[in-house]
């Protein structure tokens, strides 16, 4: 291999690693800086909390406000039946107030969460 070709490897390779190195290093900070990381992250969490939360709901929060309201059935499954003349519709109002607890529990969870673990730190500060 001529004398030439040798000299201009080395510094060709060297080339490509820092350019490989700097494009890491833009995306990287391209990621931090637009906040992705914080989003894929409470995307993650915030799945893995709701499931929890969901659970925790149905098998005591839903229940205990049945038993509280009155009547042998759970909150998600309170009614109002209305009827004028020949027309009538049912209101699920249970449900309802179920999916609005459950959604104040799941925001105070992770905002909360977010809050312990510092991970709003995470997210580099704009200029």
């Amino acid at each position: 291999m001529p004398e030439s070709v040798k000299k201009t490897g080395g510094k060709v390779g060297s080339k490509v690693k820092n350019k490989a190195k700097n494009s890491t290093q833009g995306f990287v900070d391209f990621l931090r800086s637009q906040g992705i990381v914080g989003i894929a992250i409470g995307f993650v969490m915030g799945t893995q909390a709701r499931l929890l939360i969901d659970q925790m709901s149905q098998s005591f929060i839903d229940p205990l406000l049945g038993l509280i309201l009155g009547g042998n059935t759970s909150l998600s499954e309170k009614t109002l039946y209305v009827q004028v003349n020949s027309a009538s519709a049912t209101f699920a109002w249970g449900a309802f107030i179920y999916a609005v607890i459950n959604f104040i529990i799941i925001a105070a969870a992770i905002y909360f969460m977010f809050k312990w673990l510092r991970l709003d730190k995470l997210d580099k500060k704009k200029d």
